[in-house]
């Protein structure tokens, strides 16, 4: 699993520009079932998402493709995790370490 730390580089204005794109991006990743939740930072200076997946080239990949990446407006930080507990529903995603 994985917890994707969004911060911007830009100011809100050309954050905003790109956020049409940015939302689309995300149903995206929701539609193929990598993302689990998503969400802005308060202060509004970036964002996190929760990510499924233990291949961590293929989630720097998807970052890659953000929209806000492309345009050059935020910066990721990817931490990879071993989620051994989980809340009820999402069982599926627990993890044992190696």
């Amino acid at each position: 699993m994985f917890v994707l730390e969004l911060t911007y580089t830009a100011p809100l204005d050309a954050v905003d520009a790109a956020h049409a794109a940015h939302v689309a991006w995300l149903d995206e990743q929701y539609a193929k079932g990598i993302f689990l939740a998503s969400g802005r930072k308060n202060p509004r200076d970036g964002g996190i998402i929760l990510a499924a997946g233990t291949d961590r080239a293929a989630v720097e990949e998807i970052t890659a493709g953000d929209p806000f990446v492309t345009a050059g407006v935020c910066e990721y930080r990817v931490t990879e995790f071993v989620a051994t507990k989980t809340a009820p529903g999402l069982e599926r995603y627990r993890e044992t370490q190696g």
